[in-house]
Formats: structure tokens, sequence, C-alpha cells
């Protein structure tokens, strides 16, 4: 069974797997063009778990993506903007920065060296990785939210190249015998 192109689209754009009969997932605003974020960690960096957008608001999902790292690694602003919330979510440590145009950064388990208010630079240390994760092994979980919606960070690091659709080829004559 063929997927509507937009079924595809939004797949690609959320990080959602694409299944027939699926719910549709959250419309998403693509993002603006931009220069590509700098890795919040790392290097080496490699990719624990990736973005997983839920079917809704309410589902579950994994709404950012874990990036290998031990305790103690530091943490950096992936572009610049201002801190706007550091403290305790449930039982571990935060850090979310502002970055304009209604984007979102947010980082845990995160022991800050900022405060809130502070403006930082892309790449700039504001904390290191603490304990607390929801990871089996040692990570920091770095999520991205546009107009208050979640999408997948790789979106900005350069991860993702930008789907192009094109329109489908006409289908070649049926020859009956």
């Amino acid at each position: 069974m063929a997927l509507p192109a937009c079924a595809v689209l939004a797949s690609l754009l959320t990080g959602a797997p694409a299944a027939a009969g699926a719910p549709a997932p959250l419309p998403v605003p693509a993002p603006a063009p931009h220069t590509a974020w700098a890795w919040p960690v790392g290097p080496p960096r490699h990719l624990l778990r990736p973005f997983e957008a839920p079917a809704s608001r309410y589902t579950a999902g994994h709404r950012g993506i874990d990036l290998v790292a031990r305790e103690g690694d530091a943490v950096r602003s992936p572009a610049d903007g201002v801190v706007t919330f550091v403290g305790t979510v449930v039982d571990r440590p935060v850090v979310s920065i502002q970055h304009g145009n209604d984007l979102l950064s947010s980082f845990e388990p995160v022991t800050a060296t900022v405060a809130e208010g502070d403006r930082v630079r892309a790449g700039q240390v504001i904390g290191s990785v603490a304990t607390g994760a929801h990871c089996t092994a040692r990570c920091v979980h770095f999520g991205v939210r546009r107009h208050g919606q979640y999408i997948s960070p790789v979106l900005f690091l350069g991860g993702l190249a930008r789907a192009v659709l094109l329109p489908l080829l006409p289908a070649a004559p049926s020859r009956e015998l």
C-alpha cells in the first residue's frame, strides 16, 4: 500500500515512522534557513536514541535525542541565545535556552554553570552531564521545540537532508494480450 506524499514528508520532518494506518503526526513547521548548530557534546558523537515523534501531544514518544556522554562531560550551547530555565524537572536537572524565532533547546541531566537570564554563545559551556537521566547508559538528552512543538534536533545539526517532493511519472501504457 503506497503512503501519501504528505505522510512521508511528515515522517521525514518529525523523525516518526510513516506506518500505514498510523495516525498522522502533529503538523510541524519547517525550520527557517540557518547555519547548522553546534553539537552540545563530543566529539566523538554517538546517538544513543533518536527522536520519536508522538502520535499526539499527549502520547508516548521520545521528544529529543540522547547523545552518549559521561558524567562530568561539558555540555555546550548549540547556538546563541538566552538561558530561560535552570532547575529540576521531576528528578532531573535541566537547562533550557531560547534561541530566537521561537526556538527553545533543553538539556538533561545537566548541572548548570549558567543562570536564568544569561546570554550564551554557540559552543559556550553551559554545564556538565549529571546523573538522573532516563538512559540506561550515561547520556545527555537534547530536545528542541519550535512554537511549543517538539521537533528533532537533528534538523539543526546538519544531519538530515531536505526532503524534495517530485511529481509522479505517468504510468506506462499496459499491453493487453
